[in-house]
């Protein structure tokens, strides 16, 4: 039954085990029909002497071997049954139930027949052999024997009471007396014979025989003896072959026809043929014949009996094997339907919804399971389409999750309550915050992020009041954050954010980083300030230079001492001051002038050398330590520009590690180096200094002109650093290096792309 069940067996093992199965079934049916038949054949060869005589043995030979066959093929079946059961296949206490029951409908009629049909057999057996029985068998017998006798006896005096008649009637009136003779007897023929045996007239069928049969010399001298005789002929003839023309039961009548004379004359004998009557003659031959059956039956009865109680016996064990091995197959056809029903609701329950296994049984059960089939058809079908739903929409999902995963823009969702619910790895990068690890929580818990997770639950509640009043349905507002890293702190981030209601009192926050905007923006008003300046104030430079100069020549000598010593330290001072103003004019008019930087295939690691031959440890109070990675490739870069940045960043470097350490000992060594990124990509310059960092006013505005530390300091080395770096297309950081939570010092960073290295291999910086 397995194999018929659905998630079983493949197709083809279906289809041998269907093939096996409906095999065993033809076989079974065929040895049950031929027993049938050969039970049906041993039972008229009982009512048949000769065939029971003849085929009895062979018969009952073959039924003991069908019958054998048949329980074979119960043992067979019951020893599946029961390996399935102990396997505890499904469906196997249904099939022996089954089995059991129909079992029982056929077995216990038939042994109820069975021992009613042999006490009968039994008993009536012996009554057949009763006493009464073989008296009227004798009693007939005897008066069939009688009634011949006494025809004989009547036939043997008329012939001789006849050939008293003919004893002086010529030869010549013979045939005339002899034929009216047999017509007053009613006789076949009559024959007068010589004592030779000679034939001297004739009567009636047997004359015109040419060699008519002769009476033999015994019966001659018996008819001299007794003068007349008679005898019963062709009975056993009729007996053996049946009552025919050619031989008919006949009594034979001889009688002596004395001869007128000397004693001396040859006698001659009268004959007379006269048949029986037929009835008489078929009464004596069955009383003859079953007085011999009855004898014969009698002296084997032990055997007859013997030979009816086996018939019975087998024809037992035929039907009822026959009718248990048809219960156990209609029983497991019977079964099979609800077998494959009860597996199908178990599959189905198990969330299986593969196609089932259906009856091709025209009842109500094979419509059951095909109905079934078709509702599991329809489930699977709907679950195909929610499945296919539901892959569509994780597509979707997936898209949508690829999209916000490749935004540049930070996305972010959060409750009502403020609580992030999920954000995309721009925001991360935009707040340089772990996000993903704050999921689940307030957005003003995020380190750094309390003032902006305020602001923007402010925002949101705000929103709901305007959106009854107004409806409006989003609000946006721009902020500067200043978060907290990992030994560092981080320079200023301005974000522009936007907020909207989601469906389910979600809210979704946009943001985007403007930094380099308002960078560019206001490096962009710098540059026209600096243009200005250095045209507005170049131009008095020069006059007032040089009237200071002239004054001082002109007064030389000419005044008293004290006044010409005062003279001459005022001039010096405008002088340098007019110097300082026209450094000043200069450096904004490099600011505002910088020209475009031409980008090259360029090596960082040789540049960073070239650069620091020029602060080797005799020409630098602060030392300068390098750390340069040989794995960094070709970067994009103008070596003139990149030379000037790596000198600014130098020098700021030694001014603020010797500012710091003034007085304190020897100071700490500058750190510049280089490394390669993990993805390959990108290569990162990092100068390290030791002086006492940024203040946080100073860190959000560290890149605006004119913003610095130093006493003399003009803030524009910084300012020209992101002006190059933004060419380069390079991303600049600043951060106070922290341990221990003490500012230890400042770390200024730029990261490059990574360009192809031309066929020729790497290419050196340029010294232009």
């Amino acid at each position: 039954m397995k194999d018929t069940l659905p998630g079983g067996l493949g197709e083809a093992p279906r289809r041998r085990s269907r093939a096996r199965r409906w095999g065993v079934g033809v076989a079974a049916a065929a040895v049950t029909a031929l027993g049938l038949v050969l039970m049906f054949l041993l039972a008229q060869s009982t009512n048949n002497r000769a065939l029971y005589e003849q085929n009895y043995p062979r018969l009952f030979a073959v039924n003991v071997v069908v019958a054998s066959l048949l329980m074979l093929v119960l043992v067979w079946v019951a020893f599946r049954l029961t390996r399935r059961l102990r396997q505890g296949k499904f469906g196997s206490r249904l099939l022996i139930k089954l089995a059991a029951i129909f079992a029982l409908v056929g077995v216990v009629p038939g042994i109820l027949v069975y021992a009613v049909s042999y006490q009968f057999v039994a008993r009536s057996i012996e009554s057949w052999f009763d006493v009464k029985v073989e008296g009227a068998l004798d009693a007939g017998l005897n008066l069939g024997r009688a009634t011949l006798d006494s025809l004989s006896d009547d036939l043997a005096a008329k012939a001789r009471t006849a050939g008293s008649q003919l004893a002086n009637t010529p030869d010549t009136s013979l045939p005339v007396a002899l034929d009216r003779l047999r017509e007053q007897l009613g006789a076949n023929s009559v024959q007068v014979w010589s004592a030779t045996g000679q034939l001297v007239a004739s009567a009636g069928a047997l004359r015109f025989e040419l060699n008519p049969e002769r009476p033999s010399p015994q019966q001659l001298r018996q008819v001299r003896a007794d003068r007349a005789t008679a005898r019963i002929e062709g009975l056993d003839e009729t007996a053996e072959g049946g009552v025919t023309a050619s031989t008919q039961a006949v009594v034979k009548a001889w009688a002596l026809v004395p001869r007128p004379g000397f004693e001396l004359n040859e006698p001659r004998f009268l004959q007379i043929v006269q048949p029986l009557p037929p009835a008489i003659v078929a009464n004596a031959l069955a009383v003859q014949e079953a007085n011999r059956e009855y004898q014969e039956r009698a002296l084997a009865r032990d055997g007859l009996r013997r030979m009816y109680i086996g018939t019975l016996t087998l024809c037992l064990f035929l039907a009822v094997f026959g009718a248990v091995l048809l219960a156990v197959l209609f029983g497991n056809q019977l079964a099979r339907p609800l077998l494959v029903l009860a597996e199908g609701v178990r599959q189905v329950a198990a969330g299986d919804l593969r196609p089932t296994q259906v009856s091709r049984a025209r009842d109500e059960l094979g419509g059951l399971t095909r109905s079934f089939a078709e509702m599991t058809r329809q489930l699977a079908e709907a679950r195909m389409a929610v499945e296919q739903s539901m892959q569509q929409l994780d597509a979707a999902r997936a898209n949508l999750q690829t999209i916000l995963d490749n935004l540049t823009s930070g996305v972010l969702v959060l409750d009502a309550a403020g609580t992030i619910l999920s954000a995309n790895p721009g925001a991360t990068r935009v707040l340089r915050a772990p996000l993903a690890a704050y999921e689940g929580r307030p957005l003003a818990e995020v380190p750094g992020l309390a003032e902006f997770g305020l602001a923007v639950q402010r925002q949101f509640d705000d929103l709901e009041a305007e959106a009854q009043q107004h409806g409006l349905d989003h609000w946006q507002h721009a902020y500067e954050l200043h978060a907290v890293g990992h030994g560092v702190e981080r320079n200023a981030v301005n974000i522009v954010a936007r907020g909207a209601q989601l469906p389910g009192a979600a809210r979704l926050l946009v943001f985007d980083d403007i930094s380099e905007i308002v960078s560019a923006q206001r490096s962009q008003a710098w540059g026209e300030v600096a243009r200005r300046l250095a045209h507005e104030i170049k131009n008095p430079l020069t006059p007032i230079q040089l009237s200071a100069e002239r004054l001082e020549l002109k007064l030389t000598g000419k005044v008293a001492p004290p006044e010409e010593a005062v003279l001459q330290k005022s001039v010096r001072t405008i002088v340098e001051q007019v110097d300082a103003m026209k450094r000043l004019v200069n450096e904004f008019r490099d600011y505002a002038r910088l020209p475009a930087a031409e980008l090259k295939p360029l090596d960082l690691n040789a540049l960073v050398g070239d650069v620091l031959q020029l602060y080797a440890a005799e020409h630098a109070g602060v030392p300068v330590q390098t750390e340069l990675d040989p794995r960094c490739p070709p970067i994009r870069g103008d070596a003139q520009q990149l030379r000037q940045v790596i000198h600014n960043l130098l020098q700021n470097a030694q001014d603020a590690t010797e500012s710091a350490q003034s007085g304190a000992g020897e100071a700490p060594p500058v750190l510049i180096r280089t490394r390669l990124g993990d993805s390959g990509q990108r290569v990162r310059l990092s100068v390290l200094d030791g002086g006492h960092g940024f203040a946080e006013n100073i860190l959000k505005r560290a890149f605006e002109p004119y913003v610095t530390t130093k006493s003399k300091g003009t803030g524009l080395g910084l300012a020209v650093v992101k002006k190059i770096a933004d060419e380069h297309g390079a991303r600049i950081d600043l951060a106070n290096r922290v341990a221990d939570g003490v500012v230890v010092g400042a770390q200024v960073s730029l990261s490059f792309a990574v360009a192809s290295p031309p066929p020729g291999g790497r290419t050196a910086p340029s010294t232009a």
